[in-house]
């Protein structure tokens, strides 16, 4: 049985809420000749909006201002300040280029006259040329661990309850997940790595359409901040609930490779080259079940853990 059969009204509740989050409102041309488009805000307990919602509704503000034709294929973003979940947030696309079979737009995500993102996305023609990917490790499915919701009805916290039950997302560790603080290290124990690797799909089918990679990469944009950091939280023995923990997105960079799907089970293959002066770098490699490499995130971000 699928997780869409056995949660069949959370997985519609969630699935909508993000879908309406990315469906953006047009709003005309400034006087500056910039596109604008408006969009409200998901759920967010923690008093901040999400970043990977404002990706991915920055991903969709510059896609309305592109043929279909042309894919998204390269992002690049700065956050700028955190985004108040009680605003809407205005979009405003300039665009810089049109080229033969590339095009380059910028975005700004605006709340309280002030940007929250910065953003530069590249789009492209569908074209042929050389072709190559690094291959797919080998790790247990999906169908092999345990739900988010399994993992979190375990607490009764109310960060579980929205993590485990309302978030439009699931998450599937391969191994131990970093919610939880792992047994203090002693001296005598190896630094712990890293890397890892989180199987993850958003929890309710997506819509097919004429430009339905326009909504399918934004929706990997929007998921692509879930676990990012989480290699440098395992890397020096923190977690999501460490107490004192101070963790925020700075920089989002994220390259499509090829056409995917948000709505069918994604690998995040991730791994942390550094930390240093209070940021830590988060890469990692998203295959999907057939193996292909679609798409590589990096983001650096502030990371501020207590001394142990």
């Amino acid at each position: 049985m699928s997780d869409a059969q056995e949660h069949p009204t959370h997985q519609a509740r969630t699935g909508l809420g993000l879908l309406e989050a990315l469906d953006l409102r047009a709003d005309g041309v400034d006087a500056s000749g910039q596109d604008l488009f408006t969009g409200g805000n998901e759920h967010a307990p923690w008093g901040r909006v999400f970043g990977g919602q404002v990706l991915g509704q920055a991903v969709v503000a510059a896609a309305r201002t592109v043929d279909a034709a042309r894919p998204v294929h390269s992002m690049h973003g700065y956050f700028l300040r955190p985004g108040d979940p009680t605003t809407d947030i205005t979009f405003s696309v300039e665009r810089l280029r049109d080229g033969g079979s590339f095009s380059a737009r910028r975005v700004h995500a605006l709340q309280h006259g002030a940007p929250i993102l910065s953003m530069i996305a590249s789009f492209q023609e569908q074209q042929d040329g050389v072709d190559h990917a690094s291959p797919a490790p080998e790790v247990p499915g999906p169908e092999e661990l345990p739900s988010i919701g399994e993992v979190m009805s375990r607490f009764d916290h109310p960060m579980a309850r929205f993590w485990g039950q309302e978030r439009p997302v699931d998450v599937r560790h391969v191994g131990d997940a970093v919610y939880l603080p792992p047994r203090r290290r002693g001296a005598d124990d190896a630094v712990p790595s890293g890397d890892q690797a989180v199987w993850l799909r958003v929890t309710a089918p997506l819509p097919d359409h004429t430009d339905h990679q326009a909504l399918h990469r934004a929706v990997l944009a929007w998921a692509s901040d879930v676990t990012v950091l989480e290699p440098v939280l395992r890397r020096h023995g923190g977690a999501w609930a460490t107490p004192g923990l101070k963790a925020a997105s700075l920089d989002h960079a994220l390259w499509w490779h090829r056409p995917v799907r948000a709505d069918e089970w994604l690998l995040f293959v991730q791994e942390t080259p550094s930390a240093s002066g209070a940021r830590g770098l988060g890469l990692a490699r998203v295959y999907d079940r057939a193996g292909a490499l679609v798409a590589t995130v990096a983001q650096e971000g502030m990371v501020r853990l207590p001394p142990r």
